[in-house]
């Protein structure tokens, strides 16, 4: 047994840690926006706030796509067009045979193009929610460029208030995908500052376990043995 999994509580942290962390190892999309303060990102939002009833998610999508293309043509210096494009090209990706079909990439690389415009303009405060979906959109199941989906979750670790250990933990694991060891171990110590006291042993333990598995290319494949 890799840890003391006795007490009911310390088990469920435990396996949370490592779901969530395997889960990053993995590279999944995540459509919905989940883990940002702000709002607006996910793909329930694009198919209910535009289109008429019965159309489908592409084509609502699609048309909001359009738009957002002239918004950045007439507004080429505006930020939030750039991110609201970047947006709805990653929700477009998820459509049809999905992210890593031939237009699913496309669609993502659409996303990130936008994403690195809006980056250029150097917004005041940058879009942590969209910065979460270009981190799973530079992933390993969307475009594979470990680098860049770290540059992509220090946005959400520096923007989000309070700062998350959670979120830390995310970094961390990003980080040694991309054999940032240096990154890695910052946001490793980060993530253990900000959990529970009575996590942080085995919080450490287990980013070190994490971190030595992307070293060595199995990643994923820790698990944990249930307590007797």
């Amino acid at each position: 047994m890799l840890f003391d999994l006795r007490g009911r509580g310390r088990r469920r942290t435990i396996k949370v840690i490592y779901v969530s962390l395997a889960l990053l190892l993995g590279g999944g999309l995540v459509l919905f926006g989940i883990g940002s303060n702000t709002s607006g990102g996910g793909l329930i939002d694009a198919i209910q706030g535009e289109g008429g009833e019965g159309e489908s998610p592409d084509k609502v999508l699609d048309k909001q796509i359009e738009d957002a293309t002239k918004d950045t043509q007439a507004r080429p210096r505006e930020a939030a067009a750039w991110a609201k494009l970047s947006r709805l090209q990653f929700q477009r990706a998820s459509i049809g045979d999905g992210a890593q079909s031939k237009t699913g990439r496309r669609k993502l690389m659409l996303a990130t193009q936008a994403w690195e415009r809006y980056l250029e303009l150097e917004p005041e405060k940058l879009d942590e929610g969209l910065a979460l979906l270009m981190t799973r959109a530079y992933g390993q199941d969307g475009l594979n460029q470990p680098a860049k989906a770290v540059r992509a979750m220090t946005i959400v670790t520096a923007e989000t208030k309070p700062p998350s250990s959670n979120l830390y933990q995310q970094l961390a694991v990003l980080a040694y995908r991309a054999r940032q060891t240096g990154t890695g171990d910052l946001a490793a110590d980060k993530a253990v500052q900000l959990a529970e006291p009575g996590m942080r042993k085995q919080l450490r333990a287990a980013l070190k376990q994490l971190k030595t598995e992307a070293a060595s290319g199995s990643q994923g494949q820790t698990q944990v043995q249930p307590g007797s």
